[in-house]
């Protein structure tokens, strides 16, 4: 399994698209589908410890069947309004979100890469 992945970025405009592309260069297995999920990551500290809990916000199939090797497939996913925010770091609690690029092959076996996203909101004009 080979793969390239391209991002425009990481961090992001929450009001715009997250943009970017994979390519397969090789692969053994026959691909089901490419999907992005955007999971929504909060961490809350306690006397105990820092909980952690993440969240699937959303989940989008880019792609469906085997791929054309060493094309790129474009990736164009947008924040959904009610579910994302900016992304919040305080002493005692995170809200953070990351794009999970996920390749399903044809035995039902998940490939899965993950990118953190910074998230922010542009001032008001």
């Amino acid at each position: 399994y080979q793969r390239r992945v391209h991002g425009d970025t990481v961090v992001c405009d929450i009001t715009k698209p997250f943009t970017g592309s994979v390519q397969v260069d090789h692969c053994d297995h026959r691909i089901r589908s490419i999907e992005l999920q955007l999971v929504r990551v909060e961490f809350c500290a306690a006397a105990e410890g820092v909980a952690k809990e993440a969240t699937e916000i959303q989940n989008i199939q880019i792609a469906d069947g085997d791929v054309c090797r060493k094309i790129p497939v474009p990736m164009y996913m947008v924040f959904p309004r009610w579910f994302t925010c900016p992304t919040l770091v305080a002493s005692n609690f995170k809200v953070e979100f990351e794009v999970n690029l996920v390749i399903v092959l044809e035995d039902n076996h998940q490939l899965t890469e993950n990118f953190p996203l910074k998230l922010f909101r542009p001032p008001l004009r």
